[in-house]
């Protein structure tokens, strides 16, 4: 019974994630190289410089309130490389969950100028936990979990995108 509940919660997410996605993407007014994939999600490079090494990543882009409350959820992976952004527009403390997300996530929050706030790495899928902020920020990186680990970065690093108004 609590397999079919779990699966009958499956698709009924991704078939609002299709729904959501669908329709609602518009590339008008980006700046920069951007795609949209079949479900309407924008797709974006993003970089991350931490010391001497720039790395590139492919995130799609959260920037509607029903983007940003379906976001990673309902995914069974998600690739080195990719990632997901959730912007907003001014600076305040902002909280995620992993509510219907199936796998771990680092969440990088960045503040208003680009700089990396803090990371939390390995977040519990499932768990309706908030994961809070912790100081005024613009956006949250969401990729798979232990990334940031492997890629080594840090509060302080710079993430550079049309979004974040630079140092």
């Amino acid at each position: 019974m609590r397999k079919q509940r779990h699966f009958a919660r499956a698709a009924l997410g991704a078939a609002l994630a299709f729904f959501l996605g669908t329709g609602l993407g518009n590339n008008a007014g980006l700046s920069g190289p951007a795609s949209a994939d079949p479900g309407g999600a924008v797709t974006e490079r993003l970089e991350i410089v931490s010391g001497e090494r720039t790395i590139a990543l492919d995130v799609e882009i959260a920037d509607t309130a029903s983007r940003q409350a379906v976001g990673l959820m309902y995914r069974t992976d998600l690739p080195e490389g990719r990632g997901m952004l959730f912007i907003h527009d001014a600076p305040r403390e902002l909280t995620m969950w992993m509510r219907n997300t199936y796998i771990p996530l680092d969440m990088v929050f960045i503040r208003a100028d680009g700089t990396v706030h803090r990371i939390e790495a390995m977040t519990e899928p499932h768990s309706e936990e908030i994961i809070a902020s912790k100081g005024p920020v613009t956006g949250v990186l969401e990729i798979a979990g232990g990334a940031a680990a492997r890629m080594g970065l840090k509060p302080g690093d710079t993430v550079r995108h049309r979004h974040f108004k630079g140092p």
